[in-house]
């Protein structure tokens, strides 16, 4: 009797879970093969270019292999698990894919391969289900993986057609990465499903120039957030840079070149802003929700912005126009373990004080824990940075891209101060406001700033303005 083993085992592949991103890091498995799964159980987290996201298996029954391990980057696409649907029926034996047509005879079992075991790859070599098919014009012998992997990365004797089948096997955006890097494939060690070589391979190529061993390997896997430990008398020390960190660092570049920054600064008492935060925090009616500077920062922006809604816009490029935005997506520059990240609140310009304070709430939290989803972070309008958490007293920060405008908030400490007429110690803070001048004129920039300091010198305009 013959199985369909396309029906038993079911194969999850990785999603594209950020709108168009082409590949993602497995951070973390929450299941082994082994265990029992059912439809909409959360089986790994990965890390996109945009957010760390946790992926739902959409199938029952019981964990059969898991493809790749921990810190290792996947291209959208590819089988990251497989499911057992039918764990109570006999063993299964899958048949190559490269296989003629024809079954070979149930009663020759020296022909039907052993079948893939559950081991993760990169942790030892394990036949497979399915073969990559032969380039053209390329004689590849059928023969174990290894083998294959072996002759390919050099470690084996030359086939007889050593020129055409000894061409390393990898991806075209691979290939560009290897050819930017300067690093010779033919060098590279694969360690992708039948030789393939990963982008993790071109790093480790640069990053190792001589063969590394295997607690290299492992620090390499572990990516930036577990840098390899420095070894005595190295002066420099290369940590990849990718997901969240490599998006950041495309982004900023491309609005950094593309729209043409304007900050201009100004430097306010807020004395008054801190007392009412301080009255805000007592209150019963916003008892439960974080209260802080930042919530009436959020605030008075708000308000500037709808004195000067003009400010509130975006540039088209293919269209040479203006967009004029009727609603205001908040973003918050939220610094993380993964990288800087910018989630936004959806229309904040319609939210009271107490449901600002409970989205800001609800959005730092998220942050801090790396579950910000990529719709998070999408659509955002105007940015806040608050640098001051850091001691900063203010900086010129760059543009989220498609955005109009972002206010910098620096340090809030005791200064020396003229109020009324006499030199007193008053909290006082610098503001920072960076915008793209093909939208914001220097008027209707400094108009913004002008107000969101008004309100800040004297919160009683959230009341009047507002």
């Amino acid at each position: 009797m013959t199985h369909d083993t396309t029906l038993r085992y079911r194969e999850f592949k990785m999603p594209d879970v950020g709108e168009g991103l082409t590949e993602a890091e497995i951070l973390k498995w929450f299941v082994q093969p082994g265990d029992a799964v059912t439809d909409g159980q959360v089986v790994c987290e990965v890390e996109t270019a945009k957010a760390a996201v946790e992926l739902p298996i959409p199938y029952d029954g019981v964990v059969h292999e898991l493809r790749f391990p921990e810190g290792t980057t996947v291209d959208v696409g590819q089988v990251i698990i497989s499911v057992d649907v039918a764990p109570g029926e006999p063993p299964i034996a899958p048949a190559p894919a490269a296989a003629p047509p024809a079954a070979e005879p149930e009663s020759e079992p020296e022909e039907k391969p052993k079948g893939r075991q559950p081991v993760l790859v990169g942790y030892g070599v394990a036949e497979t289900s399915s073969k990559r098919r032969p380039r053209k014009g390329a004689q590849v012998p059928e023969q174990p993986t290894a083998a294959i992997q072996s002759e390919l990365n050099g470690r084996g004797a030359a086939p007889a057609t050593a020129p055409t089948a000894a061409r390393p096997l990898a991806k075209p955006p691979v290939r560009k990465l290897a050819k930017d890097l300067g690093v010779d494939l033919a060098a590279v060690v694969a360690t992708g499903p039948d030789g393939v070589i990963t982008r993790d391979d071109v790093h480790a190529a640069v990053t190792v120039p001589e063969p590394a061993d295997s607690q290299a390997e492992r620090a390499e896997e572990a990516g930036p957030q577990t840098p390899a430990p420095v070894q005595p008398g190295a002066r420099e020390t290369r940590i990849p840079v990718k997901g969240v960190r490599k998006a950041t660092a495309a982004a900023m570049v491309g609005s950094a070149f593309t729209a043409p920054h304007v900050t201009e600064f100004i430097t306010l008492d807020v004395t008054r802003t801190m007392k009412l935060v301080d009255e805000l925090k007592a209150d019963p009616d916003l008892a439960g929700l974080r209260v802080n500077p930042l919530l009436l920062i959020a605030k008075a922006l708000l308000v500037a912005i709808k004195r000067n809604p003009e400010v509130n816009a975006a540039w088209d490029e293919a269209n040479q126009e203006i967009v004029q935005k009727h609603y205001v997506n908040l973003g918050i520059a939220a610094a993380t373990p993964r990288g800087l990240i910018v989630p936004n609140i959806k229309d904040a310009h319609e939210l009271t004080l107490s449901q600002l304070a409970r989205s800001l709430g609800e959005l730092v939290s998220t942050a801090r824990e790396g579950k910000t989803s990529p719709a998070a972070m999408q659509g955002g309008t105007v940015t806040i940075t608050n640098v001051g958490v850091f001691g900063v007293d203010t900086g010129t920060p760059i543009l989220n891209p498609g955005e109009s405008a972002i206010l910098a908030v620096g340090a809030i400490k005791l200064q020396p101060w003229v109020h009324k007429g006499k030199v007193k110690p008053r909290q006082v803070t610098t503001l920072a406001l960076s915008f793209d001048h093909r939208l914001v004129d220097g008027e209707l920039g400094s108009k913004v700033l002008a107000d969101v300091a008004a309100v800040l010198e004297n919160p009683r305009r959230l009341i009047t303005w507002g």
